[in-house]
């Protein structure tokens, strides 16, 4: 199914942004693993719309209901169900676009695909609302890794060209949670305030910005993925293209080493007083082959501009077959980067943890 991912740890994703809920499926999870609610809640948080100039004006409570999986704050053995209600929706806003599909946003593939049936106010299931149940299920996994001593962050890598400082050689949990306190979160809260200029003033012109969002993972051990299609890229580059909005998935140097000599882009292994192999620098992102080399992973996911704006755009009318503008009213994010840091986060820590349950 096309909302489903994973392999031991497997994640199916449910509702539409304007429906009644939206919600997720677990199966997989390890038994026995204490969650800590409060925890999850504030992870929520981060994801959350309604707090500011900067994000959507939509504020949903965005606390998650569990209906089974989960007994006594444990997960249980069997597959962990939640669902989260919608609350604030304003749907007439999007009782103009039925016939007239909005650019930039699925409204005319998913027309042609289903005939003009599937629910596509907010966006119906490609909507960024649909990043709340996922946000549950990484905020579980990311529980669970930390236990086992692997941790996640990820912070805004650029907006518009407004780049903040890239994480370091060896990034740590110190840092990782330092970020997450953040309203921007960045490195440079210099770099942040010349981030939200520029979300201010798209907002200000009714126009949107894109930006990158660089995720890191720590504590991981070498030797975990496969060769070719079942590589540890492959499965991050899978989840991560099923945030809506990315249109772009680098690890390491990236795109970067095309321009590099070989003797520049290698990385050189060394070996520390404990006898662990490591590497002086991390161009290939902590992954040679498909497989983890034991450095941190690190990634980057490109996010396009949000493409609802209100500023008048041109598209064509699919009941009367006729060229026609739209104006798009509503809330919106100018810049959906600022609230898709922990999106990534999540992504990430679902296929970690499924591939350490592969790999046990």
């Amino acid at each position: 199914m096309s909302s489903e991912f994973g392999n031991k740890l497997r994640v199916s994703i449910f509702g539409q942004s304007h429906g009644s809920a939206v919600g997720c499926v677990i199966s997989g999870l390890p038994s026995g693993e204490a969650i800590d609610f409060d925890a999850l809640q504030t992870f929520m948080e981060r994801r959350r719309g309604g707090k500011g100039i900067l994000t959507t004006a939509r504020s949903e409570a965005d606390r998650p209901e569990f209906l089974s999986g989960i007994e006594n704050g444990i997960t249980c053995a069997f597959p962990v169900c939640a669902v989260i209600k919608n609350g604030d929706k304003h749907s007439k806003d999007y009782e103009k676009l039925i016939h007239t599909p909005r650019p930039g946003h699925a409204d005319y593939t998913a027309f042609m695909k289903w005939g003009g049936f599937a629910d596509m106010r907010g966006g119906g299931h490609f909507s960024g609302r649909l990043t709340a149940p996922l946000c549950i299920a990484g905020g579980i996994a990311k529980q669970i890794l930390e236990k086992r001593g692997i941790y996640i962050g990820a912070h805004i890598s650029e907006i518009h060209g407004v780049k903040d400082e890239p994480f370091p050689l060896f990034p740590d949990k110190a840092l990782f949670d330092s970020i997450s306190q953040k309203a921007t979160p960045v490195i440079s809260d210099a770099r942040g305030r010349e981030m939200e200029k520029e979300i201010e003033n798209a907002k200000m012109n009714m126009d949107s910005v894109g930006g990158i969002v660089e995720c890191a993972v720590t504590g991981v051990m070498p030797g975990l993925g496969e060769a070719m299609f079942d590589g540890v890229e492959n499965k991050l580059s899978q989840a991560l293209f099923g945030i809506p909005a990315v249109k772009g998935v680098e690890f390491g140097a990236g795109f970067e080493a095309a321009r590099l000599m070989g003797s520049e882009n290698n990385d050189a292994f060394r070996m520390d007083e404990n006898g662990k192999v490591f590497t002086e620098t991390n161009h290939a992102g902590g992954i040679l082959g498909g497989i983890t080399n034991g450095m941190p992973i690190v990634m980057r996911a490109a996010f396009k501009p949000t493409p609802s704006i209100a500023k008048k755009q041109a598209t064509v009318n699919l009941s009367s077959g006729e060229n026609t503008e739209i104006e798009i009213h509503g809330r919106h994010d100018p810049c959906v980067v600022v609230r898709a840091v922990p999106v990534v986060e999540a992504a990430a820590a679902i296929v970690i943890l499924d591939l350490l349950l592969e790999g046990k």
